[in-house]
């Protein structure tokens, strides 16, 4: 199915169709601030192995992230923020990053790596955050298969065409952008830079 969104106001009825479909285990392509992304309930394995399929992937190989609504919900998911780790999240966040951190146990065993971290995402966008609100806690994301046309993957039609078939919901909010999040290591001693995306690196640290 293909559910329209508004952008900047997102129709609540349209809203509950998209947490009712996550809660009752559901696959969803959702938008984010950076480039349409396939996600589902953290806590439903099923749906977790669902993507991991789509993906042709091992879930133990697979790079999920939790999509978050706050910074404050950081804390639930993962540990040992230091000061200086903090300072850089409250300063990116919302925005196009991606974090690795340490893991609690609050995170589910299926989406930890085998270094036991986790990696986290506040989307600087309306509907990703509305979702969250109301399903009440965060949604896993991971990045869309891709082959070498990337045009594909920004255009929510093209998108529900190539993958209608194997999610549940497909959401347009419009084109979307081209570039991934910048995936920063915060487990280690200074942060790392993984993957420069659309999140500038200078002048973070």
């Amino acid at each position: 199915m293909l559910i329209h969104l508004h952008p900047d106001n997102p129709q609540p009825r349209n809203i509950k169709t998209v947490v009712d479909c996550l809660k009752s285990g559901g696959v969803i392509i959702y938008p984010t601030d950076t480039i349409y992304g396939i996600g589902c309930d953290i806590y439903n394995p099923q749906a977790v192995e669902r993507i991991c399929k789509i993906k042709n992937i091992l879930p133990k190989n697979a790079n999920f992230s939790f999509i978050c609504r706050v910074l404050s919900h950081l804390s639930d998911y993962a540990r040992n923020i230091g000061t200086p780790t903090f300072r850089i999240l409250k300063k990116a966040l919302p925005g196009p990053y991606t974090f690795i951190l340490e893991a609690t146990k609050e995170v589910p065993k299926l989406l930890k790596t085998k270094k036991d971290t986790v990696g986290i995402r506040v989307p600087d966008h309306v509907i990703c955050q509305t979702i969250i609100q109301e399903l009440g806690h965060p949604i896993m994301s991971a990045s869309l298969p891709m082959d070498e046309d990337v045009e594909y993957f920004t255009d929510p039609e093209i998108i529900h065409d190539i993958f209608g078939n194997q999610v549940d919901l497909v959401i347009d909010s419009g084109i979307g952008n081209m570039v991934g999040s910048t995936v920063i290591d915060c487990t280690k001693d200074a942060p790392e830079l993984i993957r420069e995306g659309a999140g500038k690196w200078e002048g973070l640290l």
